[in-house]
C-alpha cells in the first residue's frame, strides 16, 4: 500500500526531482537534527521533506525502527560513502536500530550505514540497496526512501524476526559459555580483582571502601578495554571483510551490554539517593563481576583475532599506509591551529575548553606516530616483523587520535553557532512571550516579577551575544533556565496548543545542546582516555543514554523527552569537568578515590610519549613480557606497575571500532 501510495506521489514530482539541481558542493559528516530527514543538496521540495518525514516517522511507529534519510551533494572528509555514513551515524551516537540511508546527489554513491548487530540482516541491506538503486539512478529521491521504508518493514515483519531472535539467543549462549570458562579458568586482570571479594560465607570481607575502588578501577580498564577492541575491529573489518570479524563482533557487542550495566550501577552508587552499605556492596560486586564477564568475552577472540591481523606479513603496506596518514594528519595542523586562533578571538576560554589543547594533543600524537614508524622500519629492515608491527598498530592509533582531536575542533565551532543561532531565536521568543505574558491575569503580581526577571535575562544574553569573546553554550544555559521558570509559571494559563508548540521548540534547542556537550565530553575522554577516571566514563555514559532516550521519545512524549535533554546536558557537562579534574590530575601520583592511576608521567619521557600514554596508547604494554601478541592498549598508564598478572596485555584487547562497517552501497 505504501509503495501504490508513493508511486502516486512521485509520478508527479519525478521532473521537479530531476530538473537541474544545485551546484555539486563538498559535504563533511552532518548532524541529524530533530527529524528524519537532512537535504543539503535541497532536492527535496518542502511538500516532498514532510511526505518523506512522515514515511520515516511511520517506520518507526510500525517497527521501532529509525531510519535517517540524508542527502548531500559530495561525500568529503571522508569521501568513501560507507565511511562518509558511518561516521554520521558515529557522530550523531545512533544505536543498534538506528540506520542512514546516505546518498550523495552529485557525486552518485549512496550507502545505508548499519549496526551489524541490528534488526536487519547485511543481507536484507544489500537487497534493499539493490531495489532503489533505479529510484536514485532516475533521481527520483522519495520513490528511493520509499522502497527502503518497504525494504525495512518487510525484513521485519518476515521471518528475519525470527533469525534475529535466534541470533540472540545464540549470543546469550555465548556469553553463558565464556562466563563458565572465566570461572574456571580465573583469568588476571580484572578477573583477579573481582575474584579478590568474597566467594563463600568463610572468606572475610572486603572493606567496602577498597571494594569500591576496585570496581572503579575495573570500570576504567573495561571501558578501556571496550574502546580499544571497537576501535581495532573498524580495522580489521575493513582489512578482511564482515565474515571473518563476525565472531569478534558478536563478543564485543556482549562486552558493550555488560558495561552499560556497570554503569549503570554505578551512576546509581553516586546520584543523590543515600544507599545502604549492603546495597552499596551488592552493587559495587556486581560491577565487578560485570566487568570480569566483559573482559573474559574480549580474551577469548584475543588469540585468534592475533592470528587474523598478521601485521608480521603485511608490515611493509601497513607501514606505507600509516605514514600517508601521518602526512595527511600533519597537513591539517595548521588549519587547525588557525581556526583555534579565530576560535580563541571569538569566544571564551569557558567555551573552548573541550578543544584548548586539541592541537598540540595532536602535534605529540603525531610525533610519537612517527617515532613508532621509524621505529617499525627499523625493526622491518632487521626482520622483526613482530616489533614492526607493534610499532605500526600504535602509530595508527595515534593518527586515528590525532584526526579525532583536529576534529573536534570543527565540532565545536559548528555547535557554537549553532547556539548562537538557537540563543537568539530564544531571546526573541522569550520576548515575544513576555509581551504576551503581560496581559495575563496576575493577582498576586509573581508573573509580572517573572516577567520583568526574564527581560532583565534576555537583555543580557543580547549583550553578550554581541560581545567579543562570548560564550553562546552559557548563555543559552541560561536562556533556557529563564524559559523553563517562566514556562512553569505561565503554563496553566496558556492555552494547550500555545504550550505544546513552546515545549516542541524548546526540545528542539535542547537536544541541540545537549548533542554538542554530549560529543564533546566524547571526544575529549576518548583522546585522554589514559587519564580519566570511572566517574567522568560513568557520567558520559548516562548522558549518552539520556540523550538517546530524549531522541526516542521526542514524538511520543515531548515533555518527558525535554526532561532527558536537559538531564544529558548536565550530566554531559559533568562529565567533561571531571575528565578535564581527572586530566589535570595527571601529574599526580597513586590512585585516586575514582579508581584512577595519577602518576602516570615517568620521568624524563618526552612530552609525544606523554601524550600517547594520556591518549591510551600504551606501547610498552604492548612490548612487555608474558602478554603473548595481543593488539590493543588498555588506555591506562602502564608506567609504575599498574596492571597485574607480571605485565604484558590487558585482558580484552583484541581489538575494536564500531560494530558499522558493512560492505554494500556503491553507485547509482
Amino acid at each position: 500500500m505504501r509503495a501504490r501510495w508513493a508511486a502516486a506521489v512521485t509520478a508527479a514530482l519525478t521532473m521537479i526531482l530531476v530538473a537541474g539541481g544545485p551546484a555539486a558542493s563538498a559535504t563533511d559528516p552532518v548532524e541529524l537534527g530533530a527529524g528524519y530527514v537532512v537535504d543539503e543538496s535541497d532536492v527535496l521540495d518542502q511538500a516532498e521533506e514532510s511526505a518523506v518525514q512522515d514515511q520515516l516517522a511511520a517506520l518507526y511507529d510500525q517497527t521501532g525502527i529509525d531510519l535517517y534519510a540524508v542527502f548531500v551533494s559530495e561525500f568529503t572528509n571522508p569521501d568513501d560513502s560507507q565511511q562518509w555514513a558511518d561516521e554520521v551515524a558515529s557522530r550523531n551516537g545512533l544505536g543498534i536500530d538506528q540506520y542512514v540511508l546516505a546518498v550523495s546527489t552529485d557525486g552518485r554513491e549512496y550507502y545505508i550505514s548499519a549496526d551489524s548487530a541490528g534488526p536487519v540482516s547485511a543481507d536484507e541491506l544489500t537487497a534493499i540497496e539493490g531495489e532503489i538503486r533505479p529510484f536514485l539512478r532516475d533521481g527520483d529521491w522519495v520513490g528511493a526512501v520509499t522502497t527502503t521504508v518497504d525494504g525495512f518493514e518487510s525484513a521485519t515483519t518476515s521471518g528475519a524476526g525470527a533469525g534475529w531472535i535466534f541470533v540472540l539467543v545464540l549470543v546469550g549462549v555465548a556469553a553463558v559459555v565464556v562466563i563458565w570458562l572465566l570461572v574456571r579458568r580465573r583469568r588476571r586482570a580484572v578477573g583477579a580483582a573481582a575474584g579478590a571479594h568474597p566467594a563463600s560465607a568463610e572468606a572475610p570481607q572486603m572493606p567496602l571502601a577498597d571494594l569500591e575502588r576496585q570496581a572503579a578501577s575495573a570500570l576504567v580498564d573495561t571501558d578501556d578495554a571496550v574502546r580499544t577492541s571497537e576501535q581495532e575491529l573498524g580495522f580489521a573489518r575493513a582489512q578482511f571483510g564482515d565474515d571473518a570479524t563476525a565472531d569478534f563482533v558478536a563478543a564485543l557487542d556482549t562486552a558493550k551490554a555488560q558495561l552499560a550495566e556497570a554503569f549503570t550501577l554505578k551512576q546509581r552508587l553516586d546520584d543523590e539517593i543515600a544507599d545502604t552499605d549492603a546495597d552499596r556492596r551488592e552493587w559495587n560486586e556486581r560491577i565487578l563481576q560485570l566487568c570480569q564477564a566483559a573482559n573474559a568475552g574480549l580474551d577469548e577472540k584475543a588469540a585468534d583475532f592475533d592470528a587474523l591481523r598478521e601485521l608480521e606479513r603485511t608490515a611493509p603496506e601497513a607501514l606505507t599506509r600509516v605514514a600517508a596518514e601521518r602526512e595527511h594528519a600533519i597537513a591539517r595542523l595548521g588549519a587547525a591551529e588557525e581556526r583555534m586562533t579565530q576560535l580563541r578571538a571569538t569566544y571564551r576560554d569557558t567555551a573552548l575548553s573541550a578543544v584548548a589543547d586539541n592541537v598540540e594533543q595532536a602535534r605529540q600524537r603525531l610525533g610519537f606516530a612517527e617515532q613508532q614508524l621509524t621505529e617499525a622500519r627499523t625493526a622491518l629492515d632487521g626482520g622483526d616483523g613482530g616489533e614492526a608491527a607493534v610499532g605500526i598498530r600504535a602509530a595508527e592509533e595515534a593518527v586515528d587520535q590525532a584526526e579525532v582531536l583536529q576534529n573536534a575542533v570543527e565540532k565545536l565551532a559548528a555547535d557554537l553557532r549553532n547556539a548562537e543561532k538557537a540563543a537568539s531565536d530564544l531571546i526573541a521568543e522569550l520576548e515575544r512571550e513576555t509581551a504576551a505574558s503581560g496581559a495575563l491575569p496576575d493577582p498576586d503580581g509573581q508573573v509580572a516579577a517573572a516577567v520583568a526577571a526574564t527581560r532583565q535575562v534576555t537583555g543580557l544574553a543580547r549583550d553578550e551575544l554581541s560581545a567579543s569573546p562570548r560564550d553562546p553554550l552559557a548563555t543559552l544555559h541560561r536562556l533556557q533556565a529563564a524559559d523553563q521558570q517562566l514556562d512553569a509559571l505561565v503554563a496553566g494559563i496558556r492555552d494547550a496548543q500555545a504550550e505544546q508548540r513552546r515545549l516542541t521548540e524548546a526540545l528542539a534547542r535542547t537536544l541541540t545542546g545537549a548533542r554538542a556537550r554530549v560529543a564533546a565530553a566524547e571526544d575529549y575522554i576518548m583522546t585522554r582516555r589514559g587519564a580519566v577516571g570511572a566517574n567522568a566514563r560513568t557520567r558520559l555514559a548516562e548522558a549518552g543514554a539520556a540523550a538517546v532516550r530524549a531522541e526516542h521519545l521526542q514524538t511520543s512524549d515531548p515533555r518527558a523527552a525535554l526532561a532527558e535533554a536537559e538531564r544529558a546536558q548536565a550530566l554531559a557537562d559533568e562529565a567533561l569537568a571531571t575528565a578535564q579534574r581527572d586530566v589535570g590530575a595527571f601529574d599526580g601520583g597513586g590512585y585516586n578515590s575514582d579508581g584512577m592511576f595519577g602518576g602516570g608521567r615517568a620521568g624524563g619521557a618526552g612530552s609525544d610519549i606523554l601524550g600517547a600514554i594520556l591518549g591510551g596508547i600504551v606501547v610498552n604494554s604492548l612490548r612487555g613480557g608474558g602478554g603473548g601478541s595481543s593488539w590493543g592498549s588498555g588506555g591506562s598508564a602502564s608506567f609504575g606497575g599498574r596492571r597485574s598478572g607480571g605485565g604484558g596485555l590487558r585482558t580484552g584487547s583484541f581489538g575494536g571500532g564500531g560494530t558499522r562497517g558493512r560492505r554494500g552501497g556503491g553507485r547509482f
